[in-house]
């Protein structure tokens, strides 16, 4: 057989693995001592005749192994399917409670017989709605162990007491569809495909509830193969028992539906009375199936018509929902042409700021390198007037330049307090306006307030040093501390340079 087929929504729904391993089911079924036999007579009276009977180590028996239609395990059934797969019992083991290590039989035939117990060719060409699929099997009555003997004893004994074992059909099955059923009563079955596979997992077999929106959910089975049975003690189809256990004759078995006793004479006095029992009881159930036919045919009846309604119902239901899934579709797209749209708007305003912002970066670099270039024009128009003035003031040329990168702290207020408390001149005269220009008066007031301090610096001893540092001291009373202090590191540094100007 094929292996079944998983769909990528049960793999995202966490049932792939468990559809792809249970591939396979085993149902119990009663196994009923039915002494009176009348669902079998009329189907296998000539399978008795066939068999290999007599056989002193075998046992006997046959049941209902399967029914068509919706089993207690929401497991379906399909008559197609079903009588796809009438053959395929025979010649399978029969084990005990499922285990393949415990084989205590085997299935010797199968035939098939409709609801009310007539037989139906296999080879018919119209597949039945509603049929059973009966099979025959014997149990190993003979047995070397003695605990192995006894305990088959004592299981034959059981089956003909009944209420104690039942059959399990065991089957293997390549795909399923789903079996629906409404809150008004009505079936129907849909393919199992990936648009409908979501209802996989709320089927009973694989955890759900066996419902959905009102749905009562099955497992409708496909590709059938029945694999064996099995003699268990829970039961599960109750149209699926053990008709009679069959002795060692044909005959013993055909009494056997009209009493409990077991009659092993095989003679033609025997024969005959068998004969007139199984009349009996034919003409007995046909004055009784004669009824049911006629009930059965209004049944079915109802069940075309209720199908038909059904039908019809499901096929506006599916037009209804075709047309809202198509209105969401395109309201849908309505939605993404104008999210598309919005997304074009948004990038070209996107592409005019990150121009301007081009922009305005290259604009503030521009404005900072003129900055840049102005601060710099500056620095060096200020540094030429300095070293100007250090060199109107009497230092040289180079010297003037070294004292400037020296001094380039100072503000130029405290540059000039520093450059005219430095360099006073020798003596003072009418061409003091020519040397000083602009300073001439603030020098005046200085020089009044100089009284003590010494009328030349003198540069050949420290004294001369101390009264350079003391003048400017006294050059920069209205500055602020930091700057005194400054003015006075550079005053000993410029006094040195002019002790050393005086030497040469």
């Amino acid at each position: 057989m094929n292996k079944i087929k998983i769909f990528q929504r049960e793999i995202e729904d966490g049932v792939g693995d468990t559809v792809a391993s249970q591939a396979s089911i085993a149902y119990c079924t009663e196994a009923v001592y039915r002494p009176d036999n009348k669902l079998s007579k009329g189907s296998i009276v000539n399978k008795i005749l066939a068999e290999n009977k007599d056989q002193m180590d075998l046992y006997y028996l046959e049941a209902v192994l399967v029914s068509t239609g919706w089993n207690r395990n929401d497991d379906v059934f399909l008559n197609s399917d079903t009588w796809a797969a009438r053959a395929t019992p025979e010649d399978k083991q029969f084990n005990f409670m499922h285990n393949e290590n415990d084989i205590i039989g085997h299935i010797t035939g199968s035939y098939i017989v409709d609801k009310l117990g007539h037989p139906i060719t296999a080879s018919a060409s119209d597949v039945p709605k509603e049929f059973d699929i009966v099979t025959q099997a014997v149990i190993y009555n003979s047995w070397m162990q003695d605990e192995n003997k006894e305990r088959m004893e004592q299981i034959i004994a059981e089956i003909e007491e009944g209420d104690k074992w039942y059959v399990s059909m065991e089957c293997l099955f390549a795909g399923f569809d789903y079996a629906l059923i409404g809150e008004d009563g009505q079936s129907k079955l849909l393919e199992r495909n990936e648009a409908s596979a979501f209802l996989t997992k709320h089927l009973r077999c694989y955890g759900g509830l066996g419902e959905y929106e009102g749905y009562k959910v099955g497992r409708a089975l496909r590709n059938i193969s029945f694999s064996g049975k099995g003699l268990v003690s829970k039961p599960a189809n109750p149209d699926s028992v053990i008709l009679s256990p069959k002795t060692k004759s044909t005959t013993a078995f055909i009494a056997n539906a009209n009493d409990n006793s077991v009659n092993f004479n095989t003679g033609d006095d025997t024969k005959m009375a068998d004969e007139n029992v199984y009349k009996e009881q034919l003409d007995t159930l046909k004055a009784d199936l004669k009824e049911a036919v006629a009930a059965n045919k209004a049944i079915k009846a109802d069940i075309e018509t209720a199908k038909d309604k059904e039908f019809a119902s499901t096929i506006e239901s599916h037009k209804a929902a075709v047309q809202a899934q198509t209105d969401l579709v395109t309201a849908k797209q309505e939605e993404l042409d104008t999210v598309a749209t919005q997304l074009v708007e948004a990038n070209a305003k996107i592409e005019v700021l990150v121009d301007l912002q081009k922009e305005l970066d290259e604009t503030k670099a521009s404005l900072e390198a003129a900055e840049a270039f102005k601060a710099e024009a500056e620095k060096a128009a200020r540094t030429t007037a300095r070293v100007a003035r250090l060199v109107e003031a009497g230092l040289e040329q180079d010297k003037a330049e070294v004292s400037c990168a020296a001094l380039d702290a100072l503000e130029d207020e405290a540059f000039e307090s520093f450059v005219i408390s430095a360099f006073p001149p020798k003596k003072m005269g009418d061409d003091d306006d020519k040397y000083y220009g602009k300073h001439k008066k603030d020098k005046d007031k200085k020089d009044a307030k100089k009284k003590d301090a010494k009328a030349e610096l003198n540069l050949s001893d420290l004294d001369g040093l101390e009264s350079s540092e003391a003048s400017l001291q006294d050059g920069t009373d209205d500055l602020d501390e930091k700057t005194t202090k400054l003015h006075a590191d550079v005053a000993e540094w410029f006094g040195k340079l002019s002790i050393s100007k005086e030497s040469k």
